[in-house]
């Protein structure tokens, strides 16, 4: 595909985008981020945009040998919030990314990730949580790819989303691709709604409606944004207007 050309649904990475939307800010800029051999490296990403909106953000993440990188994300952006990750791990080094999705109405929220091992004994681990209402789209694609002669790797996606009603629709499609022997490699998708009886429990100790599904909710996301404060609290705010 041209890098400039617009993307359309025929392209994997765009399957369930809003490509109307998308068509407001493309070509995307690469932002390229470099963690250096040894060195760690925690960056947070807050996407929270207006109705209208378009937010869409294009990294490229090389972990050098030996370094740690831990992403946390949330992605709450307007008419399309999309993040898109490519990540190269060098022998040794760690990437952890920590992801939560919230949309509501006519809202789609996507993110996109390629993590490429290309040396032996580095490790990734990918969190998802996803929360929609409202006719919401939310989307994950995850590859793992795993090079010849990487052994070692040891690689985990982990992606789930919870519907708060029949109109939303969530996405996920982990992928592995591995050319080496000696590897974990491992991948869990699931999508569902709130436990009603866990609802019925604390509505029946006197919480309303709308502050138990919160409560709830903030518990599925909270192992995400464990002690990240401003995230937490972004995402509380956000939860709030949907529920």
């Amino acid at each position: 595909m041209n890098a400039l050309a617009l993307p359309t649904r025929r392209d994997e990475a765009f399957r369930y985008s809003d490509t109307e939307a998308l068509a407001d800010v493309w070509p995307v800029a690469v932002e390229r981020i470099v963690v250096a051999a040894g060195e760690t490296l925690e960056r947070e990403i807050i996407s929270v945009a207006d109705a209208d909106d378009v937010v869409v953000r294009d990294l490229e993440i090389v972990v050098e040998a030996g370094a740690k990188c831990a992403l946390r994300v949330l992605n709450a952006g307007g008419r399309l919030g999309r993040i898109s990750l490519d990540v190269t791990c060098h022998a040794g080094s760690d990437f952890y990314l920590g992801a939560v999705q919230l949309g509501s109405g006519k809202q789609t929220v996507e993110i996109i990730t390629t993590v490429r091992h290309t040396e032996p004994n580095a490790t990734s681990h990918q969190v998802i949580r996803t929360i929609l209402s409202g006719g919401a789209t939310g989307s994950y694609l995850g590859k793992i790819d795993v090079a010849r002669g990487a052994d070692g790797t040891d690689s985990r996606q982990d992606a789930k989303a919870m519907l708060l009603d029949r109109l939303s629709t969530a996405n996920a499609v982990p992928q592995l691709e591995i050319f080496a022997d000696d590897v974990k490699c491992a991948h869990g998708a699931t999508v569902g709604e709130l436990d009603p009886m866990g609802l019925f429990y604390l509505m029946a100790r006197g919480l309303p409606p709308a502050e138990a599904k919160k409560l709830m909710l903030q518990a599925f996301v909270g192992e995400i944004f464990d002690g990240q404060e401003a995230l937490l609290q972004a995402a509380l705010t956000k939860l709030g207007e949907m529920v």
